[in-house]
């Protein structure tokens, strides 16, 4: 019997291992001519209908632009996306052999919001106690700010009158510090993850204050800061009372202060704004009366993709208040609504 050369028989083997085969023996065809398209639904609900279909094809991988996927043997599948937009959508066809082919398009969507959870502070007296609780004391170093309140759930420091959500800041000897005022939340009673939240206020204007919307991560006990993500939706320093800020902070933020930007609202103090964060999967928008100053692209890394409660308080003095006005008796931040929309 003649033997085969061993050269000849290693050839073999690597130019046999190189293919991959269908079931019967043949080399298995690579996907080829993949086409997607998009019906999105006209009624502001978010539904879209993707088709894709590919020669060779057995599977599809659909990447709907803001960090959902889903896969399907028939290539036809459906989608609804929660929040306004334009996404990128990528669709892999994948043959049996294991080969893909990739394609991507655009998919503009509008989304009606819905309100999810609100509170008009219509009802005289103390705040709804189903809606919001208090930090009460002065917290662990003037709560990490070197504030200078002693923050209680009194009437004197956070009542409603008139249609409106008075937190009021007074120059009091109380429990040791010197001032007082309320620190509202909504932690254990009302969370949300993704959507807009509108705040009508009015800001103090005496110099010292530091008046404040916000929110933090559910997990901040077990996490901390700012491993549990804060989204300053406004605040403003207590020497410039013409401009706003809003600012992110996370662990990878940029910056020691974290993410953000300011604008100018020449009459924060003596009229209504409406605050708003417009958070989805993609992105965190900061606007002023419907005016965007600030943006964020969120990512998947990032904290916040989970649940966060509401903060609204006014404190003294501190790292952002700064010098009080000596002459300061009293103020307040005046709150028309908390609107959550979904």
């Amino acid at each position: 019997m003649k033997s085969i050369p061993v050269i000849l028989l290693i050839f073999s083997m690597l130019t046999g291992s190189c293919s991959k085969s269908s079931s019967n023996g043949t080399p298995a065809a690579p996907p080829t001519g993949l086409t997607v398209s998009a019906v999105v639904s006209n009624d502001s609900s978010g539904n879209v209908v993707f088709t894709a279909s590919a020669t060779n094809a057995t599977s599809y991988s659909f990447n709907f632009g803001d960090f959902d996927s889903q896969n399907d043997v028939t290539g036809n599948t459906s989608y609804k996306y929660p929040f306004s937009g334009s996404y990128t959508v990528t669709v892999t066809a994948k043959s049996a052999g294991g080969q893909t082919i990739s394609k991507s398009i655009s998919v503009n969507v509008a989304v009606a919001l819905k309100l999810a959870w609100s509170d008009e502070f219509d009802t005289p007296g103390s705040p709804d106690p189903s809606k919001w609780g208090y930090d009460i004391g002065t917290g662990s170093g003037g709560w990490g700010n070197n504030e200078l309140e002693y923050y209680t759930n009194r009437q004197a420091n956070a009542i409603i009158s008139n249609g409106t959500l008075k937190i009021i800041a007074l120059k009091e000897v109380y429990s040791g510090s010197s001032y007082t005022s309320a620190r509202m939340l909504t932690n254990n009673l009302f969370s949300f993850k993704y959507g807009r939240i509108d705040v009508r206020a009015k800001v103090p204007a005496s110099t010292g204050t530091w008046p404040a919307i916000w929110m933090l991560g559910n997990n901040i006990a077990t996490a901390g800061w700012p491993a549990c993500g804060e989204i300053d939706i406004m605040e403003q320093s207590g020497a410039d009372k013409t401009t706003v800020l809003g600012t992110l902070h996370y662990p990878s933020e940029v910056g020691q202060y974290g993410d953000g930007s300011k604008t100018t609202i020449p009459d924060a103090s003596s009229a209504f704004h409406v605050y708003t964060a417009m958070w989805t999967p993609t992105s965190i928008q900061l606007s002023v009366d419907s005016v965007v100053y600030y943006t964020l692209s969120n990512k998947p890394a990032f904290p916040f993709n989970q649940p966060f409660f509401i903060i609204l308080n006014v404190a003294m003095g501190g790292n952002l208040g700064g010098t009080i006005d000596p002459a300061f008796t009293s103020d307040q931040m005046e709150v028309d609504y908390v609107r959550i929309y979904q």
